[in-house]
């Protein structure tokens, strides 16, 4: 068990063992590990990289994340004479390694960071037991390393050594590379000549010697660990109804830790506030949060007052959380380094750790296209990074094989420690000879002389004439049409894998041109074997992953019985109160009743489109409808019903509602908001939807005159259908789209609310 939580410190802090630590020793490690910390066992290499610190060498730490890399630098910070600086791009994991170290002494200066948290008055402390010799170890942010005032302060000090954690941050190929790294060797050498620690959770053999050479140690100890957690479980979901998925499987999961990973801060508050309204213990972490905001989110977590923290990517948690049972990634990581190293947060204590990752080649096009405008040798490192990423979300492999192998490491997925602990293991991908589809595609490729994109290749093969087929003569290629008894999404499949084989190359700065590699001109001129994945399904998704359903009449619900009755129940009460059908709910709001099959006003009020309002107003012979259906048929209902937020809860909704309730003119309310005026609309028409009536009896006087009022709110009370573009047959281009749209949205505030 000791050995478990040599790295644990927050749990350690609950110990009664303190001990001075403002003097040097001349234990040995394992004397010194009893005496400072109160165990008996070291973890892994731990003893041999202390050993070579205090040798006075050099020394490179390669250890995943649960490894136990604090360690390696405390103990000999606390063993040796004078001052040891830690590096540390993370301030929220400074202030936990400094509030865990403080736990073991009785001297609360052992241990002390600066950084932009400070202000003068602490700084001024800091330094003040710096120089009275209480302090054994210093945490600083980089950048505050580089400043001169905190260099000339440090000059006057002993220096026992310097220790850079997630050194990563040196390389150009590392995933997160940040400038300020490059320099910390001319402004460590500039305070003190001392031994260099270099530490790292992630990196592949590349980043290793970028890190080596920049730092000036190509002659360091070099000690690495496995990158093998054979206690993570790997999978790689499609990027479908993401919010729903990770709901049920919060929920199967009940009471336990868990980290969500989203790419933008937007995205971290939007999801973390659908997981509170159903019912789920979640708050947000990312950068925009101030200093206050982000520590009571981390204490919250670490005192388990909240279960599921939803984070960015960018940012990275500095969370020392040894029972996160779960890591879920809503948004692809931009590197496997990264990913790696957010899943590493997931079973740190070797217990369970599950790791999901939700993925759509869209999300890797989106993120390429972040790349252009950059630098030509970031958008080369970038291109291939990502191109990582997709070969293993899209691989038939086993991930940890792929994961480690990337690391540099080899794995035996057969008898090797973690067997079948990830997706394509347990249920292997279906392959299939694809030789010469790839041939195909290359042919094609050169004869357009690679000057275009994978969507003109795939729509000459499939025989589709559009301008940009016309216009470069697409049609009279002999390849015109060969591939047409395949779909788009499957020759975009053989593509992506030809990608990954790197037989073919996107061109960033030409915005996705595609060229052929090498090796992609030797596979043409003598082909061999391409066994490649059937096409997984990845279907048409919005960005948050919500399905885009083209619909007809119904077709939508999972119960098909069960939406014709609901539409016939809609049209009685529809002729009882003599409004449309539409009004009372739209038919993709009885689909999704057909679907969840909601038995009360709670449950029918989270259906989309209807809100608490509606549901009070027309529901009850709806749910009178479903529960017998439901009874009668033995239906077992899925346990979590997809709850969503309304839309008026975001800050953005609400100050739409409180610009109405103020009478801000139409066009001020959509400049404030950097919108159009049809964009504006579609906000209120939502917020109407859910539920909400407005008064926005102002907004029609001033858009639409009296009689124009009169004809249009005729025209929706006897129309059977809500959409515009029929109103606007009907009435043979008399109105504007936006005038019929502020008359559809009056109609339905005043009718169907």
């Amino acid at each position: 068990m000791n050995k478990i939580f040599v790295n644990s410190f927050s749990f350690l802090i609950k110990q009664s063992f303190y001990v001075n630590m403002n003097t040097t020793t001349t234990l040995r490690p394992k004397e010194a590990l009893k005496h400072f910390f109160g165990f008996n066992q070291f973890k892994g290499k731990q003893e041999q990289v202390i050993q070579s610190v205090l040798d006075g060498s050099d020394t490179f730490v390669i250890m995943p994340t649960g490894g136990g890399k604090s360690l390696c630098y405390q103990l000999p910070a606390l063993m040796m004479e004078g001052l040891a600086i830690v590096v540390s791009p993370l301030i929220a994991l400074m202030k936990n390694q400094v509030d865990a170290m403080r736990g073991f002494s009785s001297e609360d200066g052992v241990a002390h960071f600066i950084n932009s948290s400070l202000n003068k008055g602490e700084i001024a402390q800091v330094k003040s037991d710096i120089l009275s010799g209480k302090t054994k170890i210093l945490y600083v942010a980089p950048e505050s390393l580089g400043k001169e005032d905190n260099v000339e302060f440090l000059r006057q000090c002993k220096i026992s050594f310097v220790a850079i954690d997630e050194a990563h941050c040196i390389s150009e190929w590392g995933h997160d590379f940040r400038p300020e790294y490059r320099k910390l060797k001319s402004i460590i050498k500039n305070i003190a000549d001392v031994p260099i620690m270099a530490l790292t959770a992630t990196a592949t053999p590349k980043v290793q010697q970028d890190i080596q050479k920049n730092l000036g140690m190509i002659e360091a100890q070099v000690f690495k660990a496995s990158f093998n957690r054979p206690n993570l479980y790997y999978e790689v979901r499609p990027k479908t109804n993401v919010g729903k998925q990770i709901i049920q499987y919060i929920k199967s999961h009940s009471g336990k830790s868990g980290i969500i990973y989203c790419l933008s801060r937007k995205k971290t508050e939007e999801l973390s506030e659908l997981l509170i309204a159903n019912g789920i213990k979640a708050m947000p972490y990312h950068a925009g949060m101030d200093g206050h905001e982000r520590s009571k989110v981390q204490d919250q977590f670490l005192m388990q007052d909240v279960d599921v923290i939803v984070a960015t990517i960018a940012f990275g948690m500095g969370i020392d959380k040894p029972d996160v049972r779960f890591v879920i990634h809503h948004d692809i990581s931009k590197s496997l380094e990264s990913y790696y190293q957010e899943t590493g947060r997931a079973g740190r204590d070797g217990g369970e750790g599950n790791c999901i990752a939700f993925y759509s080649p869209k999300d890797i096009e989106k993120l390429e296209k972040f790349l252009a405008g950059k630098p030509i040798a970031e958008q080369e490192i970038g291109v291939q990074l990502l191109h990582e990423v997709m070969a293993y979300c899209e691989t038939s492999v086993s991930r940890r094989k792929y994961l480690l192998h990337y690391f540099g490491e080899e794995w035996d997925e057969a008898n090797g420690e973690g067997s079948g602990m990830d997706d394509n293991m347990r249920k292997p991908k279906e392959l299939f000879e694809a030789q010469e589809y790839a041939l195909q595609i290359l042919k094609c490729i050169l004869e357009f002389k690679e000057k275009h994109k994978s969507k003109f290749i795939v729509k000459v093969l499939r025989g589709l004439e559009d301008a940009e087929v016309k216009t470069y003569k697409g049609s009279q290629s002999e390849l015109f049409g060969s591939g047409k008894e395949s779909d788009e999404k499957f020759w975009n499949s053989i593509i992506r894998q030809m990608l990954v084989k790197n037989w073919i190359k996107k061109e960033v700065e030409t915005y996705g041109t595609i060229k052929l590699t090498a090796e992609g001109k030797a596979f043409l001129k003598k082909p061999t074997s391409f066994p490649a994945v059937k096409e997984e399904e990845y279907p048409d998704t919005d960005d948050d992953g919500n399905l885009i359903i083209t619909r007809s009449s119904g077709g939508g619900a999972a119960d098909e019985v069960l939406f014709g009755y609901l539409k016939d129940v809609r049209l009685a009460v529809s002729k009882e109160k003599g409004i449309p059908p539409y009004v009372i709910f739209s038919e993709q709001s009885l689909e999704e009743m057909a679907t969840q099959y909601p038995i009360n006003m709670e449950e029918l009020s989270h259906i989309g489109g209807v809100g608490r309002n509606k549901a009070q107003k027309f529901g009850a012979p709806f749910l009178t409808l479903i529960k017998k259906h439901v009874e009668e048929n033995n239906i077992e209902r899925p346990q979590d019903i997809f709850l969503k937020t309304a839309p008026s809860k975001s800050g953005q909704k609400v100050q739409i509602i409180q610009n109405i309730d103020k009478r801000i003119p139409l066009l001020d309310i959509a400049r404030g908001f950097g919108k159009s005026k049809l964009e504006l609309i579609a906000e209120i028409e939502a917020v109407v939807s859910s539920g909400t009536k407005l008064n926005i009896q102002y907004i029609v006087d001033e858009e639409v005159d009296e009689d124009a009022q009169e004809e249009i709110m005729e025209y929706f009370m006897q129309s059977e259908s809500e959409e515009i573009i029929e109103a606007e047959k009907y009435f043979d281009g008399d109105y504007e789209e936006d005038i019929l749209r502020i008359m559809r949205l009056k109609f339905m505030n005043d009718v169907g609310q």
